[in-house]
């Protein structure tokens, strides 16, 4: 069985715990201020969710495609099928693409949690970065699964 499973863990949330907690100490400190309070309590919690939803990165085969997930709240997740694949190769990713999830026009679609190393997948004509610290050994999976050429 060519199974594939890589967890990769990443210190990116812990960029987005102390303006949580900035804006929760604020929140105290404006108690009286109803609506500017609520505001910073609605922004130190979406900041506290992403943080759990970035801790970590998991790449899967799913069987029929390849799953990627965040967590370890499982919030952001993707499926690419293989039989949509068309090419894949090792790569790296640029600052311009970020950690995280981000699409931008002419470079495709980037799922990263941490460094640069990445698999650039053709899939049906568009192109996905996955940011993997095994891109070697996803790479290699991934070139396993491609469809057979007729």
């Amino acid at each position: 069985m060519n199974a594939y499973e890589h967890t990769q863990k990443a210190p990116l949330h812990w960029l987005l715990v102390p303006p949580a907690l900035f804006l929760l100490w604020a929140a105290w400190l404006n108690r009286g201020q109803t609506p500017v309070v609520l505001f910073m309590l609605g922004v130190a919690g979406l900041l506290g969710t992403l943080a759990f939803c970035f801790q970590r990165l998991t790449i899967r085969d799913e069987g029929q495609w390849l799953a990627i997930r965040y967590g370890p709240l499982p919030v952001f997740r993707k499926r690419i099928p293989y039989a949509d694949l068309t090419a894949v190769e090792r790569d790296r990713t640029s600052w311009i693409d970020g950690w995280g999830i981000h699409w931008i026009p002419g470079r495709g679609c980037t799922y990263n949690l941490w460094g640069f190393a990445c698999a650039t997948l053709r899939v049906q004509g568009r192109i996905v970065r996955v940011g993997s610290d095994d891109a070697d050994a996803l790479v290699e999976f991934l070139k396993s699964k491609l469809p057979a050429k007729a």
